[in-house]
């Protein structure tokens, strides 16, 4: 009798292989949330993606008037076009939200709640600096975790662009 990968690589089980690539690109919607994210992203957004596009969250802030509010003005693309929120992660397989360590970053609870209803996966990349505190730091994780499904310390702006290539965007 032969094992399980032997027989794995014989003619009768060849008609069960799919001849197609493993993965395709997701559909990935990368946002900054701050002005250092933001020229991160601008950078980025240079080069060649097969799926991303590219937001900043508009005047990194979150409205003191709820009764204001209005999320379809509230994310904009790096041209300065402004886009629905929702419409926008209904399209993702994936948000990754860019923020730099020691900032503050409100928005990530906003778009991290409307990836929740929608069941998109979220993943937050937090610049970091060797200027930044380690203080400065732990307050940025405590803030964006509760909105990750996975989050990434980067030293490098450089590891952002690698990150992405990663996650197929």
């Amino acid at each position: 009798m032969i094992g399980g990968c032997a027989r794995a690589t014989t003619a009768a089980e060849a008609k069960f292989r799919i001849d197609a690539p493993n993965s395709q690109p997701r559909n990935v919607k990368v946002i900054a949330l701050d002005a250092r994210s933001e020229r991160v992203a601008k950078h980025l957004a240079a080069r060649q993606w097969s799926r991303a596009a590219f937001f900043t969250a508009s005047a990194f802030t979150t409205p003191r008037d709820a009764q204001k509010f209005s999320i379809d003005g509230w994310l904009k693309d790096l041209a300065g076009r402004t886009k629905n929120l929702v419409d926008e992660i209904a399209t993702a397989d994936l948000v990754v939200m860019i923020a730099a360590a020691g900032e503050n970053a409100p928005a990530a609870a906003i778009i991290g709640e409307a990836c929740g209803v929608k069941h998109v996966m979220t993943t937050v990349l937090v610049l970091g600096s060797d200027n930044t505190s380690d203080e400065a730091l732990a307050k940025s994780l405590a803030q964006l975790r509760p909105y990750a499904m996975m989050l990434v310390i980067a030293n490098g702006d450089e590891y952002i662009e690698d990150m992405l290539t990663a996650l197929r965007a």
